[in-house]
């Protein structure tokens, strides 16, 4: 598991993002995390995406970081390794 099913599942075109963030949080990391973080990940992709590593992403209730409500969207791909959805697929020349 771990890094390999991660890349396996951001690779999937025929799997929803939701359903691909919610298997990853589910499966590959212990202990499982809340299907209630899929969303804020979500957020926290696109946040990298448009290169806005710093963007305070709005925590489901009764998860904190840090004290806070809202953790930056570093923080959040970093803690949750999504890194499978944020960097381009590295393709293997044949």
């Amino acid at each position: 598991m771990g890094l390999n099913f991660a890349n396996e599942l951001s690779t999937m075109d025929t799997m929803p993002l939701e359903a691909q963030i919610n298997l990853h949080l589910q499966y590959n990391c212990y202990p499982p995390v809340p299907s209630s973080m899929v969303q804020p990940c979500i957020d926290a992709i696109n946040a990298i995406w448009n290169e806005d590593y710093f963007a305070e992403i709005e925590l489901p209730q009764g998860i904190s970081w840090r004290g806070s409500n809202y953790a930056p969207a570093s923080a959040i791909v970093e803690g949750h390794r999504l890194d499978a959805w944020v960097s381009e697929p590295e393709w293997e020349e044949e």
